[in-house]
Parts: structure tokens; C-alpha cells; sequence
């Protein structure tokens, strides 16, 4: 699998396999195999990598199957996301999973971890609960503790006992995965037209169901293929898509953005494969103390942390900058509280800043984007006509 197009549509089809049917063959090739299921945004795939496992992606149904069951389990006024999920477990989709971990997001999130434990769904469920302290011998001392819940949860399921050689060796491999995304999104920086954002999207969600050795070997290929001069630039300009870092945007969403005029430099859709920035420490005699120093001081923002010390606005106004970036989409779900709570903070930022952005919710399964074309075209345009004109005057 050599051509950009090969992999492009290999990644496009395993991105939404919600059989996950990789993940299932690659756990029946060795009993001591496991497979952990997460949630959005982030979790330390180190570790389960490191004693057997994989540790998968659940990143909701979206627009792909019809949510009948899952309605009965929630009220109308939270997100979408939650429902698919619980129609993918009482299908069958998730049985072959041994373990699921809901990393703290939000109350909604917190809820449906219960939910699958009144199921009886994997051998445990864990909420992994992300501190909000950023102190090593406060909050590092408490999500050591949670780490090592999960590693002990996992060594009851297989036996293997988790070595410091080993989860370096782990922590090395995901360091190469987050180096090569962001080689990639360097060069869509100033080359978007060579990588669009839904094949980026798609190489990235498929790596959620991969082992990370056979992901980092296609992002290597698609960078490559990237570096040279291909495609073909069009008038548009550049954007950066903020708030959708939990339930994700659906694949008609982001081509209608890139359809009205945008080029999409630089996202939260894959936030998790990214949280860390840098690289983790992978030479210490203490690797699960490294993976709590690198969240702790190289997380990067989403408006799921706490933050007074290191505001979200300003980091986002920097990555905007640095990007070179016309003006900013803010598009979250609807219901989204973290997202939605943070929004008015973050556009008065934009507008202090004299930076250009418009805003809508969606859900994951929305089916019409009629009007967020129409939104989107119209914000393109005005950047166009006015970009040397002063935010006040345009």
C-alpha cells in the first residue's frame, strides 16, 4: 500500500468501522491480548500498548447507523454522542472489548460509564478522572494513583505485568506517532490543498483502531507523499476549527467548511492524538511518572482543563498566529457545556485580538449543512474583500 490514494481509502473505510474489525482480528492472533475501548479526548494508549494491548478509540456512531435504543437513555437536552455509543453496546459492536476507559469531560461522559456498568459491558469500566491541579505532588500524586488503577485493572485481564523497558519502548513509539502528525499539519500549514482535512481526519481517526507501529508506517507513507508538490491551490482562505474536540464533527461538516472557501490549517477533531506536545520522556527509570510530568506540564488546551494559570484564549490566539491563519470556526455540538461555556470567553479574546471568527453547533449525526455552507461562504468572502480592513470597520 505505496499511492496516497491506496491509503487514503484504506484509512477512510477503518476510520468508521464500527464493527472494529481490525482490532478484533489483531486480539484473536494472541490470547494474552486485550482490547481497551476509550472515550474522548485523551488517554495514555502507552500503557495498554505496553502490556499487550490495544487501546481503541470510541469516538461515538455519527452519521452511520440510526439511533433507536440510545434515545431511551437520554434526555433531549445533552449531546449525541452518548446515544450512539450506547447503540453501538446494546448492538453487540463492543463485545469484544475487555475493558473501557471514560476519561473526565464532562458529567454526561461520568453518567455513561455507569451506564455500561448497569450493562455489564467489559471485564471493568473505569472513569479515569484527569486533575484539574496541576501540581506534581498534588494533582501528579492523584493521577499516578488513576494510572495505576487502570494498569492494575489490565494485568488481572492478561496476566503481563507492565516493565519500565517496555513502556518506554511504548512511549517511544507514540513520540514517532505525534512527531509525524505534526510534521504533517506543518506542511498543511502552507500546503493544505496537498492533504485535504477529511483525508487528514481519516488517516487520524483510523489510527485509533490500529496498532501504533502499523499507523506510524502510513503516516511516514503520507508524508512522504505530501512533501512533494501535488494537488493544486484555489482561493481560499485559512482557518482554525475549535470546539470539537469531544463528540466529532460529521465528515460532511468539515468538507462543507473546505467546499465555502477554507482551508482548515489546524483542528481539535483528533485532539487526543495530540494532547501531548513534545515528546515524553522515554529513557526514565520511572516511565508512568514521565507520562504524568508530560500531562501535567506539555498537555495542550481544550476547554475540558482547568486552566487560570495557562488561559485557553491565549493559547489559541498563539496557535492562530502560528498557523498563519485568516480567522477561526468555532463549531461545537450542541449541548457541549465545556465547549459552549467557553466560547464567549474565547471569541472576546478574538475580538480584543482583532481576529476575524464566526460560530454554530451541529451534532454528529446532523444531515444538512445547507446553512452552515451559506455561514461559512459568507465569513470566506468577507476575509477576502476586507483582510487590510480593521475588525471594527468590517
Amino acid at each position: 500500500m505505496k499511492s496516497l490514494e491506496e491509503i487514503l481509502e484504506y484509512t477512510s473505510q477503518l476510520a468508521f468501522d464500527l464493527e472494529f474489525r481490525h482490532a478484533r482480528d489483531w486480539k484473536a492472533e494472541d490470547p494474552t491480548r486485550v482490547l481497551i475501548g476509550y472515550l474522548p479526548i485523551y488517554f495514555p494508549r502507552e500503557i495498554v500498548h505496553a502490556m499487550n494491548g490495544l487501546a481503541v478509540g470510541i469516538m461515538g456512531a455519527g452519521d452511520r447507523i440510526q439511533i433507536i435504543k440510545g434515545d431511551a437513555y437520554y434526555q433531549s437536552y445533552i449531546c449525541h454522542m452518548p446515544r450512539g455509543i450506547i447503540e453501538l453496546a446494546l448492538n453487540g459492536n463492543l463485545d469484544n472489548f475487555d475493558g473501557f476507559i471514560f476519561p473526565s469531560i464532562c458529567d454526561v461522559i461520568r453518567n455513561l460509564s455507569g451506564m455500561f456498568q448497569i450493562l455489564g459491558k467489559g471485564k471493568f469500566v473505569k472513569y479515569l478522572d484527569y486533575p484539574q491541579n496541576f501540581l506534581s505532588h498534588v494533582g501528579g500524586e492523584f493521577y499516578r494513583a488513576e494510572l495505576m488503577h487502570v494498569i492494575q485493572e489490565i494485568e488481572k485481564l492478561n496476566g503481563v505485568k507492565l516493565s519500565p523497558e517496555k513502556l518506554n519502548q511504548s512511549i517511544r513509539l507514540y513520540n514517532r506517532n505525534r512527531k509525524l502528525i505534526e510534521e504533517i499539519y506543518t506542511i498543511r500549514q502552507d500546503y493544505p490543498w496537498r492533504l485535504s482535512a477529511v483525508d487528514l481526519y481519516h488517516l487520524l481517526r483510523a489510527g485509533l483502531t490500529l496498532p501504533v507501529e502499523m499507523h506510524n508506517e502510513l503516516l511516514e507513507t503520507v508524508l512522504i507523499h505530501i512533501q512533494e508538490d501535488i494537488g493544486e491551490e484555489m482561493d481560499k482562505i485559512k482557518v482554525v476549527v475549535s470546539g470539537a474536540f469531544c463528540e466529532q464533527p460529521p465528515v460532511g461538516l468539515i468538507k462543507t467548511i473546505e467546499i465555502a472557501g477554507c482551508y482548515i490549517v489546524d483542528d481539535d477533531f483528533m485532539l487526543g492524538s495530540r494532547w501531548i506536545e513534545g515528546d515524553v520522556d522515554d529513557t526514565s527509570d520511572d516511565p508512568v511518572g514521565a507520562l504524568v510530568d508530560a500531562y501535567l506540564s506539555q498537555s495542550t488546551f481544550s476547554s475540558a482543563v482547568y486552566d487560570i494559570e495557562n488561559p485557553k484564549s491565549q493559547r489559541l490566539l498563539e496557535l492562530v498566529r502560528r498557523r498563519k491563519a485568516d480567522g477561526i470556526i468555532f463549531a461545537a455540538p450542541s449541548f457541549c457545556d465545556p465547549a459552549l461555556l467557553d466560547r464567549p470567553t474565547l471569541q472576546n479574546a478574538c475580538e480584543e485580538a482583532g481576529i476575524r471568527y464566526i460560530s454554530f453547533q451541529y451534532h454528529e449525526n446532523t444531515g444538512q449543512f445547507k446553512v452552515i455552507q451559506e455561514q461559512v461562504g459568507a465569513f470566506s468572502d468577507s476575509i477576502k474583500l476586507w483582510e487590510d480592513m480593521p475588525l471594527e470597520a468590517s
